[in-house]
């Protein structure tokens, strides 16, 4: 029985040290573990041949990824010189003809084919100049091919490998030998759950996953394999989430005195939903336990998350302690702060904010006070974590829009305190549940799922370019009624490539079309002071049209704005399009957020425009999201707390797997949490390696 993290790469027949190197920096690849678990992309059926003149349309998307074509080379040409030095071969299969193009190697590869004898070649057509041309595809003999019909992976390579010589084939080979070699590995997987769900053995699935007999075959490897890589990381999650829960002491909130019950009886905006009543409970009793909180509190824009935060933090308060509420970015931290201070302020709660923008003497006033006690709340940006920062006594922290931070700043929170500081992880981005099982699997989650009482729903519109007089009109009724309207565009300068209205032509456009009204504009590359007093136009009433880039994303709220039009809105994602719209509807009045769009789109993307205008709900927009994009879009990997790389699974469609996963690890670890039975030492032993190669994200709320 072999362990594949235990074989070096470089002793298989094949690479030897350079090689080894190169596979290494291209793709990460240096045992056999990692060679085995380098998967193909896709497969081909090579019992099938393709011909020329059947090949579709260059603008048609059914085009395989590769293909076989049998035919004859008719001539080769030597064309350009030095680095731009190719060989184009002209073949044809009697039904049509195509290029065959090699940028390396020249010589050898002309030496190596002959005009007129017959060949097969397998690799992706590409119209090039109104013609088809294949680039360095894999050229077999007749007999060759036919030995290899049946199902074909093409591996992932990169232009360095290819340039080196190293082809789909040349993957697959190594594969074969490091199969032949190791007939028999090591499993990780617990022989009870192996058995339990039918899964073939991880010498089986390997092999079947790179040389697969049949579809049936395939789809059973990819099972094993995918449920292999979220066992393990739902383990590690599960792991360090029953530890923390059971060994990291927290502050206990014992009491719930006359700050909380103050703001409850005179200072309340609007009756409670009963969502944040039951998320203010699961949180009382979280600050109740004696361990540390470390909840996830998720909310659609507007659902009143602010305001749960406030009532937590004046339970901190009542308890003798402070808190902080850190947030991504100064407009937003601002934002936070007057919210905060209008609600809270009238019943002595000191709250002061501290961005990098904050003066010299108000620092100093602010430091002197968190050192004293004196001070209740500090809301800020990324300054509340710089050393010189010092609380008398931290016991909650708030951090809002959690993934923009990184690690090792939202670990400093934790230095703060002696005893860590209970956490609450705000965020406004619906997360679909297959995600939050992986991403937050160690964070407690509550969910407000109800808007405030008053809110109306936004009615989501889809207009074309050529509607633009009719959106306007309707734009004009709501500026005369008083109220106001922000105008995205998804770039700052004009961009002809990508034919998109930019945002200095939309500023002048609309400043001609509304001459009666103020027009402010905020992008990205102004600087901060400009921006802030360009925003405070807009939240102050005295401008009434916002045009503005997706820096408007987070952190602005004017209940009296009732028009979010967004311009090019084919190229936004859906959840971004959903923050943008959360900028309105935070009044009494309707709302409305109208996607502007050509008219010609590919399908996907009307597809998640009229998704867009289906449904206001959050979740059904992230679910979506996630189908369409993959999580990789939503969060990057650092950012999210996924502790291991996925080669195979897929968070946006193994939901079903991931459940049983979590399932079987649940059951595992309430039987043996520290996996010292004799049935789980090579679950352990994995676990720790996989552990060992990457820092465990997972670990910092």
């Amino acid at each position: 029985m072999r362990r594949l993290r235990d074989l070096n790469i470089m002793y298989l027949k094949g690479v030897g040290p350079a090689r080894a190197e190169l596979f290494r920096k291209e793709l990460g690849i240096v045992t056999y573990h990692d060679l085995l678990h380098h998967f193909p992309s896709h497969y081909v059926d090579r019992s099938r041949f393709y011909r020329i003149a059947d090949f579709p349309d260059g603008a048609d998307a059914e085009m395989p990824a590769a293909v076989q074509v049998r035919g004859r080379f008719v001539t080769f040409t030597t064309q350009g010189e030095g680095a731009k030095r190719r060989l184009v071969g002209l073949f044809t299969d009697g039904t049509a003809t195509m290029e065959v193009v090699w940028f390396q190697r020249v010589n050898a590869i002309r030496d190596a084919y002959r005009p007129g004898t017959e060949y097969v070649l397998f690799g992706r057509p590409q119209m090039f100049n109104r013609r088809w041309s294949m680039v360095h595809p894999e050229v077999d003999s007749p007999a060759k091919a036919e030995a290899s019909t049946g199902m074909r992976g093409t591996y992932p390579l990169t232009d360095k490998l290819r340039n080196r010589g190293v082809t789909s084939r040349t993957i697959f080979n190594l594969v074969t030998a490091a199969l032949s070699q190791v007939t028999e590995m090591v499993d990780p997987l617990p022989p009870s759950v192996v058995s339990r769900y039918n899964l073939m053995s991880l010498t089986e699935a390997l092999n079947a996953i790179h040389n697969p007999r049949s579809a049936e075959e395939l789809q059973r490897a990819r099972l094993r394999l995918k449920f292999e890589e979220l066992f393990f990381l739902q383990l590690n999650i599960q792991r360090y989430s029953r530890t923390r829960r059971n060994g990291i002491a927290g502050v206990r909130f014992t009491r719930v005195g006359q700050f909380f019950n103050m703001f409850y009886s005179t200072c309340l905006p609007f009756e409670l939903t009963d969502a944040q009543k039951r998320v203010i409970r699961e949180i009382r009793a979280d600050m109740n336990s004696g361990r540390q909180m470390n909840r996830l509190l998720q909310g659609d824009v507007g659902s009143g998350k602010t305001l749960v935060a406030l009532m937590c933090m004046l339970i901190a308060i009542d308890n003798g302690y402070q808190a902080c509420l850190m947030a991504p970015t100064e407009i937003l931290a601002t934002q936070h702060y007057e919210t905060l201070r209008s609600m809270a302020a009238a019943i002595g709660v000191n709250i002061r904010l501290l961005t990098g923008s904050t003066r010299k003497k108000e620092r100093d006033a602010i430091h002197a006070a968190l050192e004293d006690g004196s001070l209740h709340i500090l809301v800020g940006t990324h300054a509340v974590i710089e050393d010189n920062v010092r609380f008398r006594s931290l016991g909650l922290a708030v951090i809002d829009e959690q993934h923009r931070f990184g690690v090792v700043q939202r670990a400093r929170l934790w230095k703060k305190s002696e005893i860590p500081p209970h956490v609450l992880v705000m965020t406004a981005t619906p997360i679909p549940r297959t995600l939050a099982m992986t991403v937050y699997g160690d964070l407690d989650v509550s969910v407000i799922d109800r808007l405030p009482p008053g809110r109306k729903p936004i009615t989501t519109l889809l207009r074309f370019d050529a509607q633009r007089q009719q959106v306007y009109r309707a734009l004009g009724k709501q500026l005369a009624m008083g109220r106001q309207a922000y105008i995205v565009y998804p770039l700052i300068e004009e961009n002809e490539k990508l034919d998109l209205r930019s945002l200095e032509e939309g500023y002048d456009l609309i400043r001609d079309t509304f001459p009666s009204y103020r027009v402010a504009f905020v992008h990205g590359k102004m600087k901060p002071s400009e921006k802030d007093f360009q925003m405070q136009l807009f939240a102050s009433g005295q401008a009434h049209i916002l045009v503005a880039t997706t820096v408007i994303e987070v952190g602005v709220n004017v209940p009296n704005a009732s028009v979010m039009i967004i311009e090019n809105a084919e190229r936004f994602g859906l959840s971004q399009l959903h923050q943008l719209r959360g900028r309105v509807g935070r009044g009494a009045d309707q709302s409305y957020c109208i996607l502007m769009s050509k008219y010609k789109i590919a399908k996907e993307t009307r597809r998640r425009l009229e998704i867009m205008t289906s449904t206001t709900d959050g979740f059904v927009v992230a679910e979506a999201d996630l189908k369409m994009r993959g999580p990789g879009d939503l969060e990057g990997t650092l950012q999210s707390g996924i502790p291991f790389d996925l080669h195979i699974a897929n968070l946006a469609t193994d939901g079903q797997i991931i459940q049983l996963a979590r399932d079987s690890v649940d059951a595992i670890l309430d039987d043996d949490p520290d996996l010292s039975h004799p049935e789980h030492k090579e679950t352990e032993r994995e676990l720790k390696a996989q552990s060992a190669l990457r820092i465990d994200f997972s670990l910092i709320s």
